[in-house]
């Protein structure tokens, strides 16, 4: 698969600069809340695209922070999504969480701390972060979230994110969300589809979470 880098454009809203160096590649991302880095394509797939891509408002409130805007499309890129960022302590994931809209379905992670970076992508299969052991959660398709540098425990060990690590979902086409790993620094999270379709990346802050919309 053809990877671009764009870009990055950082955008002052009477906020402090995170503090880190972020890196976008390809399609589907658009950040909020406030922006600090798009990077997107004009078509699926089409290789070498740049133009308006799959962009999303910000997320509702955080009282229910996996509701979508009235009339938001469902996402059309499908290309692999990747982010880096230098941080100098690890963000900590608490959870993800799941809901089905008009044409999509969304699934939020949770963070504390800031953002991390991330690539979201298909894979022919879940395995577990570390071990490499396939994981048991069978579906028409995959993908793929690693967040680096992250964590899900504390610094005792104890996990910040309890329960899976399969939570099924059930949704017009997520399946299942899956917890694949806490392991050096990479935390794991697999997308079980019942079909492949576009998706998008979202990141919204206040608090900070990553969003990925899949379509129907």
């Amino acid at each position: 698969m053809k990877r671009i880098r764009v870009a990055l454009t950082l955008v002052l809203l009477g906020l402090p600069a995170a503090g880190c160096g972020a890196a976008a590649r390809d399609t589907g991302f658009t950040p909020a809340d406030p922006p600090a880095a798009t990077a997107t394509s004009d078509a699926p797939g089409a290789p070498g695209a740049s133009g308006t891509g799959d962009a999303s408002p910000p997320a509702a409130p955080p009282s229910s922070p996996s509701a979508a805007r009235p009339g938001q499309k469902p996402p059309t890129g499908t290309r692999e999504v990747e982010v880096e960022r230098d941080l100098d302590e690890s963000p900590i994931v608490t959870g993800a969480r799941f809901a089905e809209h008009d044409g999509f379905d969304r699934v939020v992670i949770d963070v504390k701390g800031a953002l991390p970076g991330y690539t979201v992508r298909w894979v022919p299969k879940l395995v577990q972060e570390g071990s490499g052991d396939p994981i048991d959660a069978t579906g028409g398709a995959y993908l793929e979230v690693r967040m680096r540098p992250a964590a899900a425990h504390g610094g005792s060990g104890k996990p910040t994110w309890t329960g899976g690590p399969i939570f099924q979902a059930g949704l017009g086409n997520v399946q299942n969300v899956v917890k694949t790993g806490d392991f050096e620094g990479v935390v794991g999270v697999g997308i079980v589809l019942d079909h492949r379709a576009g998706f998008r990346v979202t990141e919204q802050r206040k608090p900070n979470r990553l969003v990925i919309d899949v379509a129907h």
